[in-house]
C-alpha cells in the first residue's frame, strides 16, 4: 500500500511541486560573499486536504496557508493556497522515497539525493 501512495504523491509532486536545489552568492556580515546551498521542496494547492494528506503520508516537512488576498494587486478571484515544504535533509529524505516514481521531477530529486550522498 506504501508504495501505491508514495507513487500518488510523486505523481502530485511531479505536477504540482517545485524543486530547488542551487548554490546562490550571498553577501554576510563585513561585506564578503559567500555561495549558500538552496535545497527545497514544496507543494501548493488551493484542497487542504490534499497538502495535508501529502504532510501525513511523508511525515516532513511544514503546512501553512498563503493568503493571496493581501495585496492591492490581487485579483478578486485568486484563492488561499495551502503550501506544503520541506528543506535541506528533511528534502533529500522525501526525494529518497519519491525518486523511484518521480518523472518530471526525477532529475532534480537526483541532484539532491545524491549531494547528500556524496560524503557516505
Amino acid at each position: 500500500m506504501s508504495e501505491i501512495v508514495d507513487s500518488y504523491v510523486a505523481g502530485l509532486f511531479d505536477g504540482e511541486g517545485s524543486c530547488q536545489f542551487k548554490t546562490r552568492a550571498e553577501t554576510k556580515r563585513k561585506g564578503k560573499r559567500y555561495n549558500c546551498l538552496i535545497c527545497t521542496l514544496e507543494m501548493s494547492m488551493t484542497d487542504e486536504k490534499t497538502i495535508r494528506f501529502v504532510h501525513e503520508h511523508l511525515k516532513e516537512g511544514t503546512v501553512a496557508l498563503n493568503v493571496k488576498n493581501k495585496s492591492p494587486s490581487s485579483k478578486p478571484y485568486w484563492r488561499d493556497q495551502w503550501r506544503w515544504r520541506c528543506g535541506y535533509r528533511q528534502a533529500y529524505r522525501v526525494a529518497k522515497k519519491l525518486y523511484p516514481y518521480a518523472i518530471t521531477k526525477k532529475d532534480k530529486l537526483e541532484e539532491i539525493i545524491k549531494h547528500y550522498e556524496k560524503d557516505r
